[in-house]
């Protein structure tokens, strides 16, 4: 299968005994499929996604994309993207700044498309100049959505991404969320705690609990 395959991932943290955080995990998501890891705080779906990301290291087992090895891979190399709950923008730069700053192996004239692009996939036509202190929070994560996905990351993971807006506009971006990854063809992988999210978002929704995802 191409795409994203976990095999027999465990996670720790240091501690006498180590705390086992992903106990032997194999998960498998497709090119283009749209993936979300539900369960409560401290099941271990954050610390599975920061080992396919690179952000934390596995004890054991393997993290494979296309079938090449990717395990200990460090991040800029694994051609992966990832949203965090705050967006984590930059505050001094334009809506467009924001987009661009992935790309800038891009000419000026392709950025410039590119960033257009993408302001239409989101829904920010015309805001490219509008400074992100100045936008809304799910404006906010739109621009931070679409900076993840100007590079055209191979899979593009995200953590909580909805979590610090009211429940409302969660709920209605959650919808707009799914579309967007739908429309650009994203194989994606979200991790959540809520589960209304995760069907408005994902096309097949996996549950993990003490570090294993259940059968």
């Amino acid at each position: 299968m191409t795409g994203l395959r976990v095999s027999d991932l465990t996670v720790t943290y240091p501690g006498r005994p180590p705390v086992v955080a992903v106990n032997h995990v194999d998960l498998e998501v497709a090119r283009g499929e749209i993936v979300a890891l539900l369960g409560p705080s401290g099941c271990g779906k954050s610390s599975l996604l920061g080992a396919i990301v690179g952000t934390v290291e596995p004890a054991s087992g393997s993290i494979t994309f296309d079938h090449e090895d990717v395990t200990r891979l460090p991040i800029h190399r694994r051609g992966f993207g990832l949203v965090f709950q705050d967006g984590q923008l930059f505050p001094h730069l334009t809506v467009a700044g924001n987009l661009a700053y992935g790309i800038p192996h891009l000419s000026r004239v392709e950025r410039e498309a590119r960033v257009q692009e993408l302001l239409e996939l989101v829904g920010l036509d015309g805001l490219d100049h509008r400074k992100v202190t100045e936008l809304s929070g799910g404006q906010r994560q739109r621009v931070a959505l679409a900076r993840s996905l100007a590079p055209s990351p191979r899979l593009l993971c995200l953590d909580e991404p909805l979590s610090s807006l009211d429940a409302d506009l969660r709920e209605r971006l959650a919808d707009d969320l799914g579309e967007v990854l739908t429309a650009s063809g994203t194989t994606a992988l979200m991790v959540t705690h809520d589960p209304e999210e995760a069907t408005r978002v994902a096309a097949r929704v996996l549950r993990m609990r003490d570090g294993v995802i259940a059968p």
